[in-house]
């Protein structure tokens, strides 16, 4: 296929090259067993201190040890009001013993305690993390149905922590929400950052503390602008924190509010800059030079794929 077209299809994004018949994986070895393990914290239980401290540590965590951070909102212990809570949960690739041990000695704040964990095999922790039972055929996994919800999702990468005053801001923003507000926050640094930007289309490398995700639900169509405009306010707020020249992010968190393609697929390279480089930064250019090459027609399109050169002087039809 070439050197250019195998390069763009490990992350350029799907339905932008053609259609991939067959998929071979490198694997890496696993453990027979792992840890996964999770500790809740509202903010009166001291989640935002707790948090700051999370930025400056879970990037750096043994290679052996992810530990993300989900945000929502919870019923407090006090009268039954809403607080915001923030659930720590990860996966460690051996026991508990050394799982407590390797915690206790770079983040030993979370308290983490034997009871917090639960040993499983590694497919076992997929269903896990996916929000089945361990107990539930591996078959699950292959389901595509369709939520019935409805949802939006904008994504953000931050490089240096943010402070616990903006952290605040946050809460009262989410507190604010009436229905199923949710922020990721999925560390990077490890492998991740011994990977060079231009290695692959997927540029977020070294220098990025952590990526967020920004996720609302809901389910009555009638209600979809008023959590549109949360969410976008949310995202507003968060623009003085997070990465800049360009504000990147996360390519599979599909965010049309960063731009998109005519209805008919086409635009121009201009147009589609504006989100090509928040996705893949300067690999946008290399992946419109292999668009280009491979599907000069651009047949294969949708919303926000690659686009092809325009030739000098040829005009488009919007």
């Amino acid at each position: 296929m070439g050197e250019d077209l195998f390069w763009a299809i490990r992350g350029g994004g799907g339905a932008s090259f053609g259609v991939i018949h067959s998929w071979k994986i490198r694997l890496v070895p696993v453990p027979n067993r792992v840890t996964v393990f999770q500790v809740d914290k509202t903010i009166e239980a001291g989640a935002t201190k707790l948090l700051y401290k999370w930025q400056y540590t879970a990037h750096k965590l043994h290679q052996d040890l992810f530990l993300h951070a989900t945000i929502g909102v919870s019923d407090s212990s006090r009268n039954g009001e809403k607080t915001v809570s923030v659930r720590f949960g990860g996966l460690f690739l051996g026991g508990i013993e050394n799982l407590l041990f390797t915690v206790e000695e770079s983040f030993g704040e979370l308290n983490l305690k034997a009871e917090n964990c639960t040993v499983m095999s590694w497919i076992e922790s997929v269903l896990y993390f996916a929000g089945f039972s361990i107990n539930d055929p591996l078959s699950v996994l292959l389901n595509r149905g369709q939520s019935k919800y409805f949802y939006k999702a904008k994504s953000d990468y931050v490089k240096e922590p943010i402070s616990r005053k903006a952290l605040e801001g946050v809460w009262e923003r989410i507190l604010k929400q009436d229905e199923g507000p949710i922020l990721i926050l999925t560390p990077y640094g490890g492998k991740m950052s011994e990977i060079l930007e231009s290695q692959i289309p997927f540029p977020h490398r070294s220098g990025n503390l952590y990526d967020i995700q920004y996720l609302i639900y809901w389910e009555k169509d009638e209600e979809t602008e008023k959590h549109l405009r949360w969410i976008r306010s949310l995202y507003l707020y968060m623009e003085p924190y997070v990465s800049k020249y360009p504000r990147s992010a996360y390519l599979n968190y599909r965010d049309l509010d960063l731009g998109r393609n005519h209805d008919h697929g086409n635009t121009s390279y201009a147009k589609a800059s504006v989100w090509g480089f928040k996705y893949f930064k300067n690999n946008f250019i290399r992946l419109v030079h292999v668009k280009t090459t491979v599907d000069p027609a651009n047949f294969f399109k949708h919303e926000q794929s690659i686009p092809v050169w325009e030739p000098l002087g040829k005009k488009r039809r919007d």
